[in-house]
């Protein structure tokens, strides 16, 4: 059945998988808040469990705000979980701190908390990689409202070289309605993290690409993402494409990564799709409910969907190409 809570709106989330259960985490607000849109500034993260990705367990709060000064003084947004060494699980998290309550501007950034049980979560004091470098829009670079650097998703290299972060963000260039694109950083030992650069081009239609995740089929690898309609740019706003959920193809679990060439796999009424494998080891799709029928916001987390009655043909790969971690620079 469909995962909700009566009295909050549940919207972006992301999985754990410790081999007998599936863990839910998962962004809720209350709907006391009246207006849909001020849940952004409300989130919080919330945990669940299933055996079988359809019938869940609520367990409620895990990871709320720091203080209002910190770097997730205002909200708690999208992450990941990883195992990591030493049977230790991390949770790698969107920090949002809102400057004022007036406006849009916002600043971005990842923080961690670990546990040894998924249960109990203890957050790191401070952040541990903000948009920096020389590739990154911050914010007051341009015209947008926020220094975007959020939605981690974090994944071991398949070669064993460290550890790689996607994230979403925007590039210091090309025009400012079409800098969306592949966040990237590395790290050696899941703590010490740097920036790196990012895994796609500015300039393919997309005002910022959300919750990014890496996934390998039959066809080969590809990343899942998720844009609206009012996020879309260039030819794709012109022509007037509507958004959803998007897949684009890619060389590798690492990139590059090629948005240009996304196409659209379920329109708005879901976003912020993922994918994972149940325990017959099938791939699945679950995304939030995002609309009705009539465009009003559900916030509800759909059943699984088969993936392979999702993905259309896809093109013809492009070569595969893998930045080792020296070569991304110090």
């Amino acid at each position: 059945m469909t995962f909700e809570i009566d009295d909050h709106w549940v919207w972006d989330f992301w999985f754990a998988d410790d081999g007998d259960t599936f863990h839910l985490f998962y962004l809720h607000a209350p709907k006391s808040l009246g207006d849909p849109q001020r849940r952004h500034r409300n989130a919080r993260i919330g945990h669940a469990t299933s055996e079988d990705l359809r019938t869940w367990t609520d367990l409620g709060p895990v990871l709320s705000p720091g203080e209002p000064s910190a770097f997730d003084g205002t909200a708690t947004w999208t992450g990941s979980v990883v195992l990591g060494p030493n049977d230790r699980w991390y949770l790698f998290y969107t920090g949002s701190r809102f400057l004022d309550a007036e406006s849009h501007a916002n600043i971005e950034t990842v923080g961690v908390a670990t546990s040894s049980d998924l249960h109990t979560w203890s957050k790191q004091d401070g952040p541990v990689l903000a948009a920096d470098g020389p590739w990154y829009e911050r914010l007051g670079d341009g015209s947008w409202p926020e220094e975007a650097w959020r939605d981690p998703w974090v994944f071991a290299d398949p070669a064993g070289d460290g550890w790689h972060m996607l994230v979403t963000a925007r590039a210091n260039r090309g025009p400012d309605s079409d800098r969306g694109v592949v966040g990237h950083a590395v790290s050696h030992d899941l703590s010490s993290w740097r920036p790196a650069p990012p895994l796609s081009e500015p300039g393919a239609g997309f005002e910022h690409l959300e919750v990014l995740q890496p996934i390998e089929t039959a066809e080969g690898w590809s990343v899942l993402f998720s844009c609206d309609t009012s996020m879309l740019a260039g030819s794709r706003k012109v022509s007037g494409e509507t958004g959803g959920v998007w897949i684009a193809p890619a060389a590798g679990p690492a990139g590059p990564f090629f948005p240009e060439d996304a196409r659209l796999i379920f329109d708005e009424r879901l976003y912020s799709g993922r994918i994972i494998t149940d325990r017959s080891g099938r791939q699945v799709l679950l995304a939030f409910v995002n609309q009705d029928d009539d465009g009003r916001f559900v916030g509800t987390i759909s059943d699984p969907l088969p993936v392979e009655d999702l993905l259309p043909p896809r093109p013809e790969p492009p070569k595969p190409r893998r930045a080792t971690m020296d070569e991304v620079g110090s």
